[in-house]
């Protein structure tokens, strides 16, 4: 029976080691990291997202600020909001909440955020970065999931890992993370043999938000399962991309939906702000 990772725990972790380091920053050099959220609209989900990373800024002792405009605003507007940002010298990071309306290109808002500020880890400057095996911000989800698989000392050289899902928020950068840490990497798609792979794999990344596409009976026995999924179900529920209960059998460390990997993308969001601070 696989042990549960407690992302909660980790998360709470990170958080802690996050405002320490907070206080000596301002101790030594006088100086608080400012992180600003820009939440375009009134997205229900966006403002519950939002309202969480400003009381994880608030915790680790961040300056923390929201950009909140009406969804009418012009994309050249929207723009102009980012280019005061860029030049704030008490802003650190920013973070564009997505989704944006439809009628507002989010690759140009993103691409205009400054790299060195880009808290997210999206910029395609960072991207390729990441690709190149250069220092960079990374993408909080996939960064958050390095962080569990060392809590629970899983070190992924010379493992074969599968990432089910190639977005370029998840899947795509976590595969790049686990490759520079030496594991021999496969991402999978819709047109992947999954059952073939899935049970090849000593570490399982699920990202694809297909609830319980991934079959307990796939696992490999003792393999390392991380579920990104949140899917919501008709009766309210949240599933993961891994069938959990009967995965759980054949894991050795397995993380639940909710409560595993949801908590780490905040906490390593501000692990983000504070190392672009502690960069200027």
């Amino acid at each position: 029976m696989a042990q549960l990772i407690d992302g909660k725990a980790v998360a709470a972790r990170v958080r802690a080691e996050v405002k320490a380091e907070v206080e000596q920053l301002k101790a030594s050099r006088g100086l608080v990291p400012g992180l600003t959220v820009v939440r375009v609209g009134e997205d229900p989900a966006s403002k519950i997202y939002v309202t969480g990373k400003k009381k994880a800024a608030e915790e680790v002792g961040f300056n923390s600020w929201e950009e909140h405009p009406d969804e009418s605003i012009t994309e050249d507007a929207l723009l102009a909001i980012i280019d005061k940002l860029n030049k704030d010298p008490a802003v650190h990071g920013i973070l564009v909440q997505l989704p944006l309306p439809k009628h507002i290109d989010s690759e140009r808002i993103i691409s205009a955020v400054r790299p060195e500020k880009d808290a997210d880890g999206f910029h395609p400057m960072n991207a390729g970065k990441l690709s190149l095996g250069k220092p960079a911000l990374r993408p909080c989800t996939p960064f958050g999931v390095m962080r569990l698989l060392q809590e629970v000392g899983c070190n992924p050289a010379g493992k074969r890992a599968v990432v089910v899902g190639r977005s370029n928020i998840v899947g795509k950068p976590m595969a790049l993370m686990l490759l520079q840490a030496d594991a021999t990497v496969t991402v999978c798609h819709r047109k992947s043999d999954l059952k073939f792979e899935v049970g090849m794999a000593d570490i399982v990344v699920a990202a694809v938000g297909v609830p319980e596409l991934i079959k307990g009976e796939w696992i490999k026995p003792g393999a390392v399962v991380i579920d990104v999924g949140m899917n919501r179900m008709p009766d309210g529920k949240l599933k993961g991309d891994v069938e959990f209960e009967k995965a759980k059998e054949r894991a050795s460390f397995i993380t639940p939906v909710p409560g595993g990997v949801g908590p780490m993308t905040i906490a390593m969001l501000m692990r983000n702000t504070l190392d672009a601070a502690k960069a200027t």
